[in-house]
């Protein structure tokens, strides 16, 4: 490839990521990502980010530096990036909508802690998600834990809203969800424009949430001030 086309490219890619635009509604995984166990993969990353402290000049015999490269890979494999391992999955039960309740239940400001994958810079904010039961509904917690699976890894906003919501209608067997986020992204913040105070929302309606007095009735319901504030 020659340095103009190379050039290109990379600026090209550059931008994408300036733009966080997203490619698929996918996590993009390459092809036997997830042969590596746990133990190894920390392994890996913990000799590499060894590797790019050196290159930016830290002194890794130093004892507050010594552990980090370990603490990073833990943190990678084990918290923020924990989301890519399907085997960290929550295991959803879904249960007879027993009440005939027939509107919208609503679960709001569910804590949302994410990575950009353009920057690897921290996202965070809060997700509202609901859904009107068909012939099954879902514990409360389970909400929050199904939130929290697809934001602990690299993400683009707008893909975490879809696979929220399209996993919200895998297990409930119906069209009838909503997903609202309103996040904060720090490489908005902490770099680039630097600008702080910014955040960024994104939504999902399907079924009779794309009726717009039913998605009126959402938003009022998420932005309503709780009774003791």
């Amino acid at each position: 490839m020659s340095d103009f086309a190379s050039n290109f490219s990379a600026t090209v890619f550059d931008e994408m990521g300036d733009l966080h635009l997203s490619t698929a509604a996918e996590t993009p995984l390459r092809s036997g990502a997830l042969e590596l166990s746990d133990e190894e993969k920390m392994r890996r990353i913990s000799a590499h980010f060894a590797e790019i402290m050196q290159i930016l000049g830290l002194d890794l015999s130093d004892d507050s530096l010594r552990g980090t490269p370990r603490r990073v890979a833990k943190m990678y494999v084990k918290e923020i990036f924990r989301g890519l391992n399907p085997a960290n999955k929550p295991h959803i039960t879904t249960f007879e909508n027993k009440y005939r309740y027939r509107r919208m239940l609503v679960e709001r400001n569910i804590p949302v802690q994410s990575t950009c994958e353009h920057h690897f810079q921290p996202i965070f904010g809060v997700a509202h998600v609901a859904y009107i039961p068909n012939g099954r509904v879902i514990g409360l917690s389970k909400l929050n834990r199904i939130v929290d699976y697809y934001a602990r890894r690299p993400q683009v906003q707008e893909r975490l809203t879809i696979q929220i919501a399209e996993e919200l209608r895998r297990l409930l067997h119906t069209e009838d969800v909503a997903v609202y986020i309103d996040a904060c992204h720090m490489c908005v913040q902490a770099r680039g424009v630097e600008h702080a105070g910014t955040s960024t929302v994104t939504a999902e309606y399907s079924g009779k949430f794309l009726n717009e007095e039913t998605k009126r009735e959402f938003l009022m319901a998420i932005h309503a001030r709780r009774p003791e504030q």
